[in-house]
């Protein structure tokens, strides 16, 4: 054991060195702040995750609820972010959407890795993620999302993801939870605002659920992060909770 904690805290000293080398270094070379705030995200999820799994067990033997865990590590890896590469969502919710409408499913446009940061900076409580089941093998943020209630599905199998998604329907009823889901499917990584076509997972599951639907629009944050141009710098992003939007069984119609 006293080896392991030895190599790993080398292993995390000769990290922080190099990421501080590479913020230095951008000072003469802008681009090195791109690889410099790449590294300091990756052991700020690193260390969310582990966080994460300790709360979410922590919860489970103490509330038996896991699925707060998701929010108060989503608060701590927002705050972990800000302090190590200076980005920070702001959350403009003045009618309270995030806070008060329970159970429902939550939607966002998905621009980037970035949203991770997002949902950890308005992650409400008592709300689970749906996610592919191939994060499920990557340790610590799987075992984390595992723990704190992830609904993980196999994008290959329709079969399997039709149950994923009556389940979730079903745990969201009887555990009065909330879900987020990027509706897109996938990251757009563009410059301009746009959305890609949405997949129809989160409205199925919202009359399943017969749950309110809550938009939360993130603005274009390409020139906080530009991956293609390899650009990443400090800043601050809104994310705004929009209105309710509520899908009936049997009716096209929507009810604002």
């Amino acid at each position: 054991m006293s080896s392991i904690i030895y190599y790993l805290s080398y292993f995390l000293v000769g990290y922080t060195a190099l990421t501080v080398s590479f913020y230095m270094l951008s000072l003469l070379v802008p681009m090195a702040a791109f690889v410099a705030r790449l590294l300091a995200a990756y052991m700020a999820l690193c260390l969310a995750s582990a966080y994460g799994v300790f709360v979410s067990i922590l919860m489970r033997l103490t509330t038996g609820h896991a699925q707060s865990a998701q929010n108060a590590t989503g608060r701590f890896f927002a705050w972990v972010m800000e302090l190590t590469t200076g980005v920070k969502f702001d959350v403009i919710d003045p009618k309270g959407h995030l806070e008060t409408v329970r159970p429902a499913v939550f939607v966002g446009n998905h621009q980037t890795e970035l949203d991770v940061l997002m949902l950890g900076a308005m992650f409400p409580k008592n709300c689970g993620i749906t996610a592919k089941k191939s994060l499920k093998r990557i340790p610590f943020l799987g075992w984390f999302m595992a723990l704190s209630g992830a609904v993980f599905i196999d994008r290959k199998n329709s079969k399997d993801a039709r149950q994923a998604m009556a389940g979730a329907a079903r745990q969201m009823q009887a555990q009065e939870q909330s879900v987020y889901m990027f509706p897109e499917g996938t990251r757009s990584y563009s410059r301009e605002p746009m959305l890609l076509p949405f997949k129809k997972g989160a409205f199925h599951l919202a009359v399943q659920a017969q749950v309110p639907i809550v938009p939360c629009v993130v603005a274009n944050y390409s020139h906080v992060l530009w991956v293609k141009g390899m650009d990443f710098k400090s800043g601050r992003i809104p994310v705004k909770g929009k209105i309710r939007v509520v899908l009936y069984v049997g009716s096209p119609a929507l009810t604002l």
